[in-house]
């Protein structure tokens, strides 16, 4: 993973309760944690909601960070874990969202304007969401999983230090992950076979 080359001495200074340092940090830290919520929640009306949680979490609990060194991992884990939450809130909460609306509202307007997507970018964004549909197959925790590995680029060192896991058990773990993903594939392209011969 390509970190935010932060000083140890940032950290530490934060920890320490330093404003201004903690301000640094959320500078250099907001657009990577931005990205990662997105991918791992799907909701993007939501994904300033839930950095603001990662962030009033890392501010309440920096003090407990043993080592700067392992700040990056450590934040990983805050945001991992509020993805978590807003994820089973939403679970208990099923609803239809005016963002929701105001967003079909939009691509409708956008067609009767006769606005075009170029072919390259609907082709990207036919591929992510063919992808994203591929994550919605499997579970909760295999799509964060896969998320944080594939899309995020994290390595089994970060994804330890995250999860608690032991590096065999997170490697059986995105075997397992890949394969639930590669079954889903398959049904994907059976169905799409077969809705071609039926026509």
């Amino acid at each position: 993973m390509d970190g935010v080359d932060v000083p140890d001495s940032l950290v530490r200074r934060a920890r320490e309760g330093d404003d201004e340092a903690f301000n640094q940090l959320v500078r250099a830290y907001r657009k990577r944690i931005l990205g990662t919520i997105a991918r791992l929640i799907g909701r993007p009306e939501d994904v300033e909601d839930v950095a603001q949680e990662v962030f009033v979490r890392l501010y309440f609990s920096l003090e407990q960070l043993r080592s700067p060194g392992v700040f990056e991992p450590w934040l990983y884990r805050l945001t991992v874990n509020a993805a978590y939450d807003y994820l089973r809130r939403q679970k208990r909460r099923p609803e239809t969202r005016m963002a929701d609306l105001s967003e079909q509202q939009m691509l409708l307007a956008d067609a009767a304007e006769g606005t075009r997507v170029s072919g390259e970018r609907d082709r990207r964004a036919r591929l992510r969401d063919f992808v994203q549909s591929l994550l919605a197959e499997v579970s909760e925790d295999d799509r964060i999983l896969l998320t944080l590995k594939e899309i995020e680029g994290l390595s089994l060192k970060e994804l330890q230090q995250i999860y608690g896991a032991s590096e065999n058990a997170l490697k059986v773990r995105l075997f397992r992950a890949r394969r639930r993903v590669l079954r889903a594939y398959r049904r994907a392209q059976a169905l799409e076979r077969k809705e071609v011969a039926s026509r």
